[in-house]
């Protein structure tokens, strides 16, 4: 039998079926030619299902019931104090050349996709030229502390936001931060667990120190436990993605249900480029836990703000699942977060289920808090570093020569 309750509030709907909300500007002022995805005639009747009786009936709620029973009851906790939670992910990373090894040849043809390393006699060099500074320098911090223990060898570092190995080409050892499904990459912990992270206003050098943010969000969200954190889901990012879009416009039509907008971003021209409204302030990642429901969209390639957001102890909606960080597939939908499709059609649905199921979402939201807390800490990293690297390192079919142009990288 399930352990959750269900309760009804037939009132909530009745209000959203009723209330029609207005902005300064409406779906047909901000779409037009703007964006393919964004069609300004079609947004109400795309989405008129969503509020219907049939779309969030009690058959409805209890079948997201029986998804998250099913979710947590099929779910095996992490009870590893090591991060071997993460290491299928290794192992799978690496077995392209568990059989053939990694040969001088894979490296060559691998170096125009990244920055060059070696590892040799324990001590880091690496080509002279970075692309970007900062982020060879994020993961330089993690390499440096565990020389001691590493082997020689010589690696390709993506610091690009996309991945470079397609798997319609043949694999090649490169090294990247994020990918999807379609790509041989080998996932590493970013370098925005150090710094060289996105730079905005609030956050001029960039979102780094992951070890700093765990306190400062923490703390903050001890401040706002759930009983006393608005019942609003809330979202502030700049448009990398067009997925971002429908949020926002429903923002506009529910202001009372979503506080969705749009901030600046270095491509921003004008108020078209914010979807016709101005550009809101950022909002340091600490306060977005005065709201109950957070969230969470891909930029370019994975989010950053995915595992800051759990700290929060807010119901994390995750939308879409191609995307993937080397942490990411510990993280369970219905167990640790709520998942959304990519076009947002199931988005009123599941925000409406946990409006009224407060006791399962919040249940939810503390899972996702307690996995990231216990399991995603600065000596986790470090360790998935060694042993990446040192497993990484075992595949070698020769031994590295150190490059009389390289630089030394010290700490």
């Amino acid at each position: 039998m399930s352990y959750f309750k269900i309760v009804y509030v037939t009132v909530f709907y009745n209000f959203l079926l009723v209330c029609c909300f207005y902005s300064p500007a409406s779906a047909e002022d901000v779409c037009d030619a703007f964006d393919k995805d964004c069609d300004p005639n079609n947004f109400q009747k795309q989405t008129a299902h969503m509020y219907s009786s049939e779309h969030n009936s009690p058959g409805k709620r209890e079948h997201i019931i029986n998804l998250i029973n099913k979710a947590n009851s099929s779910y095996e906790e992490c009870t590893s104090k090591t991060c071997s939670c993460y290491f299928s992910v290794m192992d799978e990373d690496l077995s392209p050349w568990k059989t053939k090894g990694i040969t001088r040849d894979d490296i060559l043809e691998s170096k125009n996709k990244g920055t060059y390393y070696q590892i040799i006699d324990h001590v880091l060099y690496r080509e002279t030229d970075c692309m970007f500074p900062f982020r060879c320098s994020g993961v330089e911090h993690f390499i440096l502390q565990i020389i001691h223990k590493l082997p020689d060898m010589e690696f390709i570092l993506n610091t690009r936001d996309w991945p470079q190995v397609n798997k319609y080409s043949k694999p090649l050892p490169v090294f990247s931060f994020s990918k999807t499904s379609q790509f041989w990459d080998i996932l590493y912990p970013a370098w925005t667990f150090w710094e060289g992270g996105p730079a905005i206003s609030l956050y001029p050098t960039g979102l780094g120190r992951w070890d700093l943010q765990r306190k400062i969000i923490n703390k903050t969200s001890e401040k706002w436990p759930w009983s006393h954190k608005k019942g609003k889901a809330f979202f502030r990012g700049s448009r990398t993605s067009s997925e971002r879009d429908k949020l926002i416009l429903l923002s506009r039509e529910h202001p009372d249900l979503i506080d969705a907008q749009y901030t600046k971003n270095q491509a921003w021209k004008s108020d078209k480029d914010t979807l016709g409204a101005p550009p809101a302030k950022e909002v340091s990642l600490e306060d977005h836990c005065f709201y109950k429901y957070l969230f969470n969209f891909r930029g370019v390639a994975a989010s950053f703000r995915f595992k800051h957001l759990f700290l929060c102890r807010s119901l994390v909606f995750h939308v879409g699942d191609e995307w993937v960080e080397f942490f990411y597939h510990r993280l369970k939908p219905w167990v640790h977060y709520i998942p959304l499709s990519n076009d947002l059609s199931n988005v009123m649905e599941l925000l409406s289920f946990a409006v009224e199921n407060d006791d399962i979402a919040e249940a939810i939201s503390q899972r996702g808090f307690d996995f990231i807390w216990k399991h995603l800490r600065m000596k986790d990293i470090l360790c998935y570093w060694e042993n990446l690297l040192l497993n990484y390192a075992k595949l070698f079919k020769y031994k590295p020569v150190k490059n009389g142009d390289f630089k030394i990288i010290k700490l």
